[in-house]
């Protein structure tokens, strides 16, 4: 078949956003081709992920780097290893952004699974807003800081209406947390590898959006 014999190639399309260099004398795709080709000389590799998710993906690197230790997800790691020695006001978290701790007690006050959202480009911003104003769903919008390119201003008033009745904003929040919220229902994400996992772990359905540079 086809698709078996199309298993052992990439398309472009399943590259990640820096392996997708126009010019391919761009010095981030120039570093990643060169750290990827060394890779044969290392003594072992390990990697934030697990074998039942990606089983047939490790195997194939196994074939060229046989000391491959999967040992993911290291947030859950991090937490069970915490756990025993916090209280309940010290928390952990890998993220390196100030989180917005307000949002939890947003979450708090509303009905289990109602939904989650981020969004990562400009030019879909307010088609996004419109939609989840539209849907009349409550709804948490992370946004941080400078992400948004261009003109974030002279949102319509519709839109500003009806996220104070129905969402909160936030420029960054503490996601292991959220996502392990029972007000959480579904989370738009970027398809990051850190958010795939949260999300696999805390078995919340995903909506993905990659983001391409």
């Amino acid at each position: 078949m086809i698709y078996d014999e199309m298993e052992k190639y990439l398309r472009f399309c399943d590259l990640p956003s820096f392996c997708r260099a126009n010019d391919l004398s761009d010095r981030g795709f120039q570093v990643v081709t060169s750290e990827t080709q060394e890779t044969h000389r290392v003594n072992g590799l390990i990697l934030n992920t697990f074998e039942d998710l990606e089983e047939s993906a490790l195997a194939q690197i196994r074939k060229h780097i046989p000391n491959l230790y999967a040992i993911g997800p290291l947030h859950t790691h991090l937490k069970s290893r915490l756990e025993a020695r916090m209280t309940s006001s010290l928390r952990s978290s890998n993220s390196l952004w100030e989180e917005d701790r307000t949002c939890m007690t947003w979450l708090d006050v509303k009905a289990q699974n109602f939904g989650s959202m981020t969004v990562l480009s400009r030019e879909e911003l307010i088609e996004f807003w419109y939609g989840l104003v539209n849907s009349r769903k409550n709804f948490l919008w992370v946004i941080r800081p400078n992400f948004v390119a261009g003109d974030g201003q002279n949102i319509p008033t519709e839109l500003l209406e009806g996220t104070m009745k129905r969402g909160y904003m936030v420029s960054w929040a503490p996601q292991e947390e959220v996502l392990a919220h029972p007000a959480i229902g579904v989370f738009l994400t970027h398809s990051g590898w850190n958010s795939t996992l949260e999300s696999i772990v805390a078995v919340v359905p995903m909506i993905c959006w990659p983001y391409y540079a």
